[in-house]
């Protein structure tokens, strides 16, 4: 639990954040107690709230995140610790891109195995347009412990909406949570079936040409006044309230 009173907007972004550790357990994209989802904290640049090391994605609630600096130093008195990666990549996105409110980092099975294809993500279906040519990659460092690592990362990130960790994983950012997290549903999605297909056909899929995958892109955007996640994510807080509450704590 926190050890201190917070603004409304920091208590909102806990719930958010929380509620994305839970939906992301039920989907089965958690690591036992590894990978990360982290978000800004509200009208306070450089802090953002990361899960407890060594709690599981289904136990993580709004109260027992953890408030720390870019340069991973803890904020608030209570007695968690946060895993070192988690600085590594969270801290160096969100101190790069402050238009970032959410990075969203996972080792998924569907996730490890499109990290080890070299073509990476093709635009074979719908939500792979989503994605078009809005994906980086980043090879495979190790542990991603150092702030070099972290620099690197964030260049290949760029501008971008997020990364294939080659040999390891994926991640998302987003302006909210619920955008980083539809991303990231979008990515694992496309992961799946392009992966299936490429193990019925023997690697041979259809792939429509790159003029329409990038019209399909552009008409999934539109004029970027409706984001991804801001019709689907008041759906899915629903289904999750029915079913476990809890993350509010």
């Amino acid at each position: 639990m926190t050890f201190r009173r917070v603004s409304d907007a920091e208590w909102n972004a806990r719930l958010d954040l929380a509620a994305a550790y839970r939906l992301s357990a039920q989907r089965g994209w958690d690591d036992i107690i590894f990978t990360h989802i982290s978000v800004s904290v509200p009208d306070e640049p450089g802090a953002y709230l990361i899960n407890p090391y060594g709690y599981l994605f289904e136990e993580v609630c709004a109260s027992n995140l953890v408030k720390v600096n870019t340069r991973g130093e803890k904020l608030d008195d209570v007695p968690f610790s946060v895993n070192p990666t988690g600085f590594a990549i969270h801290g160096a996105v969100h101190a790069a891109r402050p238009d970032v409110g959410c990075v969203l980092h996972l080792h998924t099975e569907w996730g490890m195995a499109l990290s080890m294809v070299p073509a990476g993500l093709l635009p074979a279906t719908q939500p792979a347009m989503r994605l078009f040519e809005r994906l980086g990659r980043h090879a495979y460092e190790g542990l991603a412990l150092g702030e070099a690592e972290g620099a690197r990362l964030v260049n290949h990130l760029g501008q971008l909406d997020g990364l294939i960790l080659q040999n390891h994983g994926t991640l998302t950012v987003g302006r909210s949570v619920a955008e980083a997290w539809m991303l990231m549903y979008h990515l694992e999605r496309a992961a799946r079936a392009q992966l299936q297909a490429m193990a019925a056909t023997g690697g041979h899929v259809i792939v429509p040409p790159a003029e329409i995958a990038a019209r399909t892109y552009r008409q999934w955007v539109g004029d970027g006044s409706e984001r991804d996640g801001d019709a689907e994510w008041p759906a899915l807080l629903r289904r999750l309230d029915k079913q476990d509450g809890s993350y509010k704590n």
